[in-house]
């Protein structure tokens, strides 16, 4: 739903989160990219994510987002259909505790950095076409999702790699594995257009 629909559940509210709220909606204004709100499927509310997206694409590069409870704040990636934390903190994780105002602050300061971060796309090609991407932030490597087209790819390349150990859940193959990229362009960044508001198809 959208932010300011929190007001809508503000009986299921506490008074912190509330106060909360009400702080975020006044900072989300100076984003360019949509903030959004959630209940996650075992029940947690609210928790506040955007979407991270690719400019030239219509695809979502990864969802983060904010658990709000009463004095605390836990934000981290989150699975992009339940909206949950991971099991294990990640690089992007945020655990503070203070005032709804103070809280207020760090979760706004987090999702700002995060829309901010330059994320570009490693392209393979093989004949002219692109057989495999990596999108990934520019400063830390840290990959955020992948593609791998088998009919693609240079011949005996797959069997290769699944020799290798380069794969990764169902026998997908892991892009890490693979050489220098023929192309890196920019998708967030200076040199591509501010993410948008919309929440595109999931790929």
């Amino acid at each position: 739903m959208f932010l300011d629909d929190w007001r809508e559940c503000e009986p299921e509210l506490s008074e912190a989160q509330c106060a909360f709220m009400a702080q975020i909606e006044i900072r989300a204004v100076e984003w360019s990219a949509g903030i959004w709100l959630e209940r996650t499927d075992d029940g947690s509310f609210p928790v506040l994510f955007i979407d991270l997206n690719s400019t030239d694409e219509n695809l979502t590069l990864l969802t983060a987002g904010v658990r709000v409870e009463d004095g605390r704040i836990h934000g981290d990636k989150l699975h992009n259909q339940l909206f949950t934390l991971p099991n294990e903190p990640t690089g992007l994780a945020l655990i503070a505790s203070g005032s709804p105002e103070e809280l207020a602050d760090r979760a706004a300061e987090w999702f700002d950095a995060l829309m901010r971060r330059h994320v570009v796309r490693y392209e393979w090609v093989h004949r002219g076409q692109i057989y495999a991407s990596r999108y990934l932030f520019s400063d830390t490597g840290e990959g955020l999702c992948q593609m791998y087209n088998d009919t693609l790819a240079p011949p005996g390349q797959r069997v290769r790699l699944v020799a290798a150990g380069l794969t990764r859940g169902r026998g997908w193959i892991d892009t890490r594995g693979l050489r220098q990229p023929d192309r890196i362009i920019t998708v967030r960044g200076d040199a591509a257009e501010a993410g948008s508001t919309d929440r595109p198809g999931r790929r």
